[in-house]
Parts: C-alpha cells; sequence; structure tokens
C-alpha cells in the first residue's frame, strides 16, 4: 500500500500538478495546442522521453532496488529501495526520474511558450536538488563507499 501512495504522490505531484500550474501561470486558455507544428512535435517528444525515462527507472528501482524512490524531505513514504542501482536507467544519472520529470516539464514549456512555466521550472528544481542532497545523505549512509564510488563516476543528471 505504501508503494501505491508513493507513486500516487508523485503522479499527483510531477505529471499533473507542475504541468498545471505551469499552465496556470502562462495564462493560455483551455484548451491550449500549439499552431506551430515543429513546436507541437517538440513538445510531444520530449514530454513523452521525459515520462519513459521516468516510468522506466521507476520500475528498474521497484525490481532491482526492491524499493520505492520517494522519500520526502527525510520522511519515509514508501519502502526504501534495499538494493543500490547503477545500472539500467542509473549508469547514465543518478536521478534519472528526476531528469526524466525535468525533460518531461521542458516539453511542457515548449509546449506553453510562456516566460511564467520558466520560474514554476526553477523553484520546482530548486527545491528537488534540496530533496536529492538529503537523499544523497541517505544513500551515504545505507551503502558507504559503494554509493561514493558511484557518486564519483556517475554525475547528478546528466
Amino acid at each position: 500500500m505504501r508503494n501505491i501512495i508513493g507513486y500516487l504522490m508523485g503522479l499527483c505531484i510531477f505529471v499533473i500538478g507542475i504541468p498545471a500550474l505551469m499552465w496556470l501561470v502562462s495564462g493560455r486558455g483551455w484548451p491550449y495546442v500549439p499552431c506551430n507544428a515543429v513546436q507541437f512535435i517538440l513538445a510531444v517528444v520530449l514530454a513523452a522521453a521525459g515520462l519513459a525515462l521516468s516510468i522506466w527507472s521507476i520500475v528498474y528501482m521497484r525490481r532491482v532496488g526492491k524499493g520505492n524512490p520517494f522519500d520526502a524531505y527525510g520522511h519515509e513514504v514508501a519502502p526504501r529501495t534495499k538494493h543500490l542501482m547503477t545500472e539500467g536507467p542509473y549508469r547514465i544519472s543518478r536521478n534519472p526520474m528526476l531528469l526524466g520529470i525535468y525533460i518531461f516539464d521542458i516539453g511542457v514549456m515548449i509546449w506553453l511558450l510562456a516566460w511564467w512555466p520558466l520560474a514554476v521550472f526553477a523553484v520546482e528544481a530548486a527545491l528537488l536538488t534540496l530533496q536529492v542532497r538529503s537523499e544523497e545523505k541517505r544513500l551515504e549512509q545505507d551503502f558507504g563507499e559503494e554509493y561514493l564510488a558511484y557518486k564519483k563516476r556517475t554525475r547528478r543528471y546528466i
């Protein structure tokens, strides 16, 4: 049950909530569809690729790590991973779920093509960077030298 809560929270916050806030502050009417074909295609491709990367990362973490990533500022929302993931999507990024969300958000911003969504993205990125730093401390405690070695060879995002 705690796994489901973590996944639902992630869906509500990152896939629905943040993009809804971006749309709201953009001043665009509902429904808004870009009339520029390049803008439309680029936005859809980035949003889909970002979601795909995030979903792949979640599935990989669940299967290999035997847990869930969602620690909310030091509060365990779902069971923590039992194994350090260094392969699959975690080979290219220590935070591929967030990288996917950032790519998804960039797709949303291109779709909306307005300045205020960029401010929402900046606040989201700042808050998530604080969250990531908290998670990194926990991972150092949980996995010690193994995590420190992984941290040296794999970048936080890209």
